[in-house]
């Protein structure tokens, strides 16, 4: 099973310090006026970063002086946006809106350079991939998720269908993601494969080359969110990892298998996001509770022993065991 500590148990942050912290920061002449639904580092220099609103913005910030340094204003309620963590050739944001149709922001240029259409209803949450910069992932409520070359004029290059082409065209859910809205996708840590999550309670996994899906059975995945859900995937593991907020925690699952690894208990209220971190191999959980917590991972954990119940030894935690071997373990 894997282990972690949340971070009220370690003692990091007093809760009620944060909430001081925000009440100041409202008081910023450049504040949303509504709930912020994204917020990201731009990902070559943290000197920069970018969050989007209800209140119909997306706003650039700068880092060192907290002063806002473009904003881009759009008609609909803004639910999420990206930036490329591998872009060298373009500075584009990913943003989707209440509209159904996709608006990317150029950096560069401080206006929106491309829309994409090919949904019916609003966009709950984009993705770029972390291995091709050109290559977009959107999730909508129209039960679809697409996958586009933003290169290309025609843009869209695969709906994902989770029936893999074997339902009728005629029927009501050919060439559907999900039989719900999908309010969540997030791609491996290589790019190779997506995950999609909607308001059916499924959790699929896709091959982002083809779009086929790959049918792993991860159970009911509880979903009731109205807007986007923001889960994220490990990376630097052994076995790699996905974190799904499921009401006030946070369901573990191994990607590949679909097995239930654990679920993380610490927040009081609803769970809305949670972001992994590679460098400290940590996860951030963001609650309606107003905590941010912290869950850094056990190294070891306790099992019990064979020759005694009533004792326990300690075993590395399988996440961090070391994928290699020596030729004279081998041998």
């Amino acid at each position: 099973m894997l282990g972690f500590l949340s971070a009220r148990q370690a003692g990091l942050e007093d809760p009620l310090r944060l909430r001081r912290a925000e009440s100041t920061r409202r008081s910023h002449p450049d504040v949303h006026k509504y709930s912020v639904e994204t917020v990201q580092w731009y990902p070559h220099d943290t000197g920069m970063f970018t969050s989007s609103s209800f209140d119909k913005t997306l706003k650039v910030w700068d880092t060192n002086t907290l002063q806002i340094a473009d904003v881009f204003n759009f008609e609909e309620t803004v639910y999420s946006h990206h930036m490329s963590p591998v872009a060298s050739k373009h500075c584009l944001v990913a943003v989707g809106t209440r509209g159904h149709k996709v608006q990317l922001c150029d950096l560069k240029s401080g206006s929106c350079s491309h829309i994409l259409q090919g949904h019916r209803q609003e966009i709950l949450a984009v993705s770029w991939s972390p291995r091709y910069e050109h290559i977009l992932a959107t999730a909508s409520a129209d039960s679809r998720a697409k996958l586009w070359d933003v290169r290309r004029a025609s843009g869209c290059l695969i709906t994902l269908d989770q029936h893999n082409g074997k339902k009728s065209q005629a029927a009501e859910s050919a060439n559907t993601a999900h039989n719900g809205k999908v309010n969540g996708l997030c791609f491996t840590s290589d790019g190779l494969h997506l995950l999609t999550v909607g308001t059916d309670n499924r959790m699929r996994l896709w091959n982002s080359s083809n779009g086929e899906n790959t049918l792993v059975n991860y159970g009911k995945v509880y979903n009731d969110s109205r807007k986007g859900l923001k889960f994220t995937v490990s990376s630097g593991c052994s076995s790699e990892f996905v974190f799904v907020p499921y009401g006030s925690t946070i369901a573990v699952y191994t990607i590949y298998s679909g097995e239930q690894i654990t679920m993380l208990k610490g927040h009081y209220k609803s769970v809305d996001c949670c972001v992994f971190q590679s460098n400290f191999q940590e996860l951030y959980s963001g609650s309606r509770d107003c905590n941010i917590l912290a869950w850094v991972p056990s190294l070891c954990e306790s099992v019990p022993d064979d020759d005694d119940e009533t004792s326990t030894r300690s075993q590395l935690n399988p996440a961090f065991e070391d994928a290699w071997s020596s030729s004279d373990e081998e041998g």
